[in-house]
């Protein structure tokens, strides 16, 4: 039986679109065995899936045997120790992938390189913002390319807090991307490429004060945020509060800010303010995972 232990993951982090993530200490926890036939998997508390194929963990788990030319007869898997909230931008539908394709990989003997557990968890995904940093951990820069994923992480000089702004509704993926228009101007395109670059830069110089301008973004923000309530209110407040940044985490519910690690007041007045919105927020006070999945 292997465990393995899976960090929750926010992508896009404003201009990166589909390119940076960041691993968070928010944790899911999977056990797989293998079994003679009978596939079983267990959800939260006592519940069972019984639709097992179409298992995102499973699905990653016979991914990683047919990769291997490994036969298999069937597969015990527990995931009811789960942290990451689902459908929250957060990185559940890649703790699940990722969380698969090692596990399989640590019953086949560690078959598998590093960059061969990410090809097949693009394939599966579709993008590597979030799957890359679940794996590797750390902020992670990533390019799908048409057979390799080109991955590199990023030197964070500062150790910074990541408030998690969760709220009691969800935000559909397949909804956010639908928002988003085919053909963007030039002037867009230069202006997420410039905040892109510098955020970056200014994280690999230590350049706090530069991040303020580095998480603005035209390529998805603007669209989706119809769908977040109070949006605009809370990156208001947010930022005068003394947050280095705010973005949308994927393609929602969540929102996340940057936070110096002195700034003590931050998530105690954030958390009254978002007590007095309409809807339920959940705040959390989070810091970057730079291991990514491990086994426990």
């Amino acid at each position: 039986m292997i465990r393995v232990r899976v960090p929750a993951t926010s992508a896009n982090m404003g201009a990166g679109f589909d390119t940076f993530g960041i691993a968070l200490k928010l944790y899911n926890e999977i056990e797989v065995e293998e079994t003679n036939c009978e596939n079983e998997i267990k959800l939260f508390g006592d519940r069972y899936d019984e639709d097992f194929k179409n298992n995102l963990t499973y699905q990653s788990i016979i991914k990683t045997y047919e990769y291997c030319n490994t036969p298999y007869n069937g597969f015990k898997i527990d995931m009811s120790k789960v942290n990451i909230p689902m459908s929250r931008g957060l990185g559940s539908s890649a703790a699940c992938i990722v969380g698969g394709i090692f596990a399989a990989n640590k019953l086949l003997k560690d078959k598998l390189s590093v960059d061969e557990m990410l090809r097949i968890a693009v394939s599966i995904e579709g993008h590597p913002d979030n799957v890359a940093p679940a794996l590797i951990g750390g902020m992670v820069t990533s390019i799908a390319g048409s057979e390799n994923v080109i991955h590199s992480k990023v030197n964070i000089k500062s150790n910074f807090k990541y408030a998690a702004m969760i709220p009691n509704f969800k935000v559909g993926t397949s909804d956010a991307r639908k928002v988003l228009p085919e053909c963007f101007s030039r002037n867009d395109v230069v202006f997420n490429i410039s905040r892109a670059a510098m955020l970056v830069s200014a994280l690999n110089n230590g350049e706090n004060e530069k991040l303020r301008y580095a998480f603005d973004d035209r390529l998805h923000q603007p669209y989706r945020k119809k769908f977040i309530h109070n949006l605009d209110e809370i990156f208001a407040r947010s930022k005068e509060l003394g947050a280095y940044g705010e973005f949308i985490s994927g393609s929602g519910s969540t929102l996340l800010s940057i936070v110096d690690e002195n700034n003590i007041d931050y998530f105690k007045n954030m958390s009254k303010f978002l007590k007095g919105l309409e809807n339920e927020w959940k705040l959390l006070e989070l810091t970057m995972d730079t291991d990514g999945v491990s086994e426990v």
